[in-house]
């Protein structure tokens, strides 16, 4: 952010330049302050109910989550976003589609519910059932979110803003953690929600969000001019080509990336939808077969021959 207020770059990413990190005080607090706050709700959790302990893996999923924003934000990734155009569709990725779902995963309003008491306990409750959560838990809220929030954040004038103001920049990874979550709570995770889809759903959530990220994609990589007049400030001397080029590659890793980021889930899903079906067959089965009055068992008739004898 320094190197555009000045109106100089940083040097070219190469090399050792990929080594290069930043800690900014307030998303670095936030981070540690998450990791710590998830933990103790660990060991809150095990304590109250030493004979069902939360999940390992949800711990590692938080702690991925958490691992995947830290190199969204700490690592070149975060220290060229305003350099580079495709190392920001980059950043973008990591924080809704991989950070995001490992949240989901991580279920921490299930964890916040479990480790609290009291008072505590009670204004969790009462949040998890209020009108609110009711409205962000609907799958259709979530899914009109994302489909609003993707075209809105790399389309717009919105992108070129929050290039030359930082904090507008640092509130937007809240906002793609946040609509992230809600979109993949959907499916992921246990926490507490009015709503449960059928995985044939969750298919169909997925499956329509495909077109989201392929349309941003596929404009990003269609643009014959630089429509974000802030790289042409902080790059004076590259041209048209070099600029427009950065756009293209910025396009085709949200096009091709979200793409296969959004695919890969359905797999589950749709085993999930397939062995669905077949508990649903086979329990349809048992009752038909529960219902079939018994079969008395077959005679044995006997003939006798001319001879007397018996066949």
């Amino acid at each position: 952010m320094i190197a555009l207020l000045v109106g100089t770059s940083l040097p070219l990413l190469r090399g050792g330049r990929l080594l290069a990190t930043q800690f900014p005080f307030v998303p670095t607090s936030m981070v540690l302050g998450a990791l710590a706050l998830y933990l103790w709700g660990v060991r809150r959790a095990n304590e109250r109910r030493p004979r069902h302990p939360w999940s390992s893996g949800k711990t590692a999923a938080f702690i991925g989550g958490l691992a995947a924003t830290s190199l969204a934000i700490f690592s070149f990734v975060g220290v060229y976003d305003n350099e580079l155009f495709w190392d920001h569709m980059v950043q973008h990725l990591l924080l809704i589609m991989v950070a995001a779902p490992l949240f989901a995963l991580a279920s921490p309003l299930e964890l916040a519910w479990r480790a609290t008491t009291g008072t505590a306990h009670l204004v969790v409750t009462e949040a998890l059932r209020s009108r609110l959560a009711k409205v962000l838990g609907h799958p259709g809220v979530a899914f009109v979110l994302y489909a609003v929030v993707i075209p809105l954040t790399h389309l717009t004038v919105w992108f070129n803003y929050t290039l030359v103001h930082a904090p507008v920049h640092n509130a937007e990874h809240l906002v793609f953690l946040g609509v992230g979550y809600l979109f993949w709570r959907q499916i992921f995770g246990s926490d507490p929600n009015a709503y449960r889809l059928h995985p044939a759903l969750q298919f169909a959530i997925l499956f329509m969000a495909i077109p989201i990220d392929t349309f941003a994609g596929l404009s990003l990589d269609q643009t014959t001019r630089e429509i974000f007049p802030a790289y042409v400030a902080i790059h004076p001397g590259w041209n048209l080509a070099r600029l427009t080029g950065d756009l293209h590659i910025g396009g085709v890793i949200m096009w091709v990336g979200g793409d296969t980021l959004m695919l890969w889930p359905m797999i589950p899903a749709a085993l999930a939808w397939m062995h669905m079906d077949e508990r649903r067959a086979a329990r349809i089965d048992r009752q038909l077969d529960a219902q079939m009055p018994a079969q008395p068992p077959r005679s044995i008739s006997s003939t006798r021959t001319p001879s007397g004898s018996v066949q």
